[in-house]
């Protein structure tokens, strides 16, 4: 995302902090909320939209994150340009006509174009809700509210499904829509209401594709960025790959049923507790390098033992052990997001808003295709997934040995 230089907080009358922080959290938060509300969901929209390959079902969780990827690079130049609330404005109203485009799907490709949409559409209020906050605010204070506001966020992964379960325990599929509809309606009035314009004129920067192509140029060619990017893109495959795949998994092959929602909960929570434990603890006592080095070896060697296991003996563990893998191997997920980003980041403070912009995209472009050969790869079976686990980690952690010697 672009950013223009500092705003002075007393120049703009902003709402008290605890709205603002509300505000930026709950625009952060519709991203999660619209990738796992749909999980208990996905066999029903299959079975009505009469999708032959159970499988495909995953497609409307990672089309989603394609229309992130190219929204990314609009939402940012558009945001320095012509201001932070029309960018905003602009992506709440394609969400909007992309859940209505869903709403009234009769087939997969009418539901995969409403979800593009809505992913598109969601680039904005995701990108600039960061922009606000370093608008508002810099040094440890902007720190101090990103983990309040994060804190918040790392909530909606965990009780996402268990929301979209409850609405499919009372009506269908389609009532996941109308909730998106009014949560998006009602956050794009209050937004409206309560937030001001963070952008001064004075600080507007002119968008160009010949200043955008400059410094994309200047990012491929910084090496340790591109790599931890590169890092990222894995790491964020892996992930994916395990969201398309878990609402088959636990329900079909493991026969959880409503219990889904629980567990999917449970390993969201090693998700958040290891970014916690990072941001907190790891990283002031060890550093970034080393958290990544040693968070991708732990991820690569736990996922290579528990394919060598299941070759061995079966490819459908126990729920217990299952669990247990994925506690451990999301847990040193959590530690690799942050990290990986920031350092991709590092060299790029000079750029910071188009670099982020860039890094975030190039992950995403990664991540989707391969994300989805992962999960398409589901067999009713285990096996696929941690093969995915152990290649993309693995790929991970070659990566991150290289770019730490550069």
């Amino acid at each position: 995302m672009y950013f223009c230089s500092q705003i002075m907080a007393d120049e703009i009358e902003y709402p008290k902090l605890p709205t603002f922080i509300i505000i930026v959290a709950l625009m952060m938060a519709l991203v999660a909320l619209a990738i796992d509300m749909m999980l208990p969901a996905l066999p029903m929209i299959g079975d009505d939209l009469g999708v032959r390959m159970p499988n495909d079902n995953q497609l409307v969780v990672s089309i989603l994150f394609l229309g992130l990827a190219f929204g990314q690079l609009l939402y940012g130049p558009l945001a320095d340009s012509y201001g932070r609330k029309p960018s905003v404005y602009l992506g709440f109203t394609l969400f909007l006509i992309g859940c209505i485009v869903s709403l009234v799907s009769n087939s997969l490709f009418v539901m995969l174009l409403g979800r593009f949409i809505q992913g598109f559409g969601l680039a904005g209020p995701r990108i600039i809700s960061v922009a606000l906050v370093r608008d508002r605010f810099a040094g440890q204070e902007m720190a101090r509210i990103m983990s309040i506001i994060m804190a918040i966020f790392i909530i909606v992964p965990i009780v996402a499904p268990a929301l979209g379960q409850l609405v499919l325990n009372v009506a269908d599929w389609k009532y996941i829509f109308v909730s998106f509809l009014i949560y998006g309606i009602t956050l794009l009035v209050w937004f409206g209401l309560k937030m001001p314009e963070t952008l001064v004129k004075s600080a507007a920067n002119k968008f160009t594709f010949q200043k955008t192509f400059k410094v994309i140029k200047e990012i491929l060619n910084t090496k340790t960025s591109i790599g931890y990017t590169i890092a990222s893109g894995f790491v964020s495959s892996l992930f994916l790959g395990y969201l398309n795949s878990s609402q088959q998994l636990f329900q079909e092959t493991y026969n959880l049923g409503e219990q889904y929602a629980l567990i999917f909960a449970l390993l969201a929570f090693a998700v958040g507790l290891g970014s916690f434990l990072n941001g907190q603890i790891l990283v002031k006592k060890f550093g970034m390098q080393k958290m990544v080095k040693y968070a991708s070896f732990m991820l690569f060697s736990l996922s290579l033992l528990f394919l060598i296991f299941m070759m061995s003996f079966t490819h459908i563990p126990s729920l217990t052990l299952l669990l247990a893998f994925f506690s451990l191997t999301l847990f040193h997920v959590g530690i690799l997001f942050g990290n990986l980003n920031s350092l991709a980041m590092e060299p790029l403070g000079h750029i910071a808003g188009v670099g982020s912009t860039m890094v975030g995209a190039i992950t995403t472009f990664i991540s989707v295709p391969l994300g989805i050969i992962v999960g398409l790869s589901y067999d009713g079976t285990v096996f696929p997934l941690i093969i995915g686990f152990t290649l993309l980690s693995g790929l991970c952690f070659l990566v991150i040995y290289r770019t730490n010697k550069l």
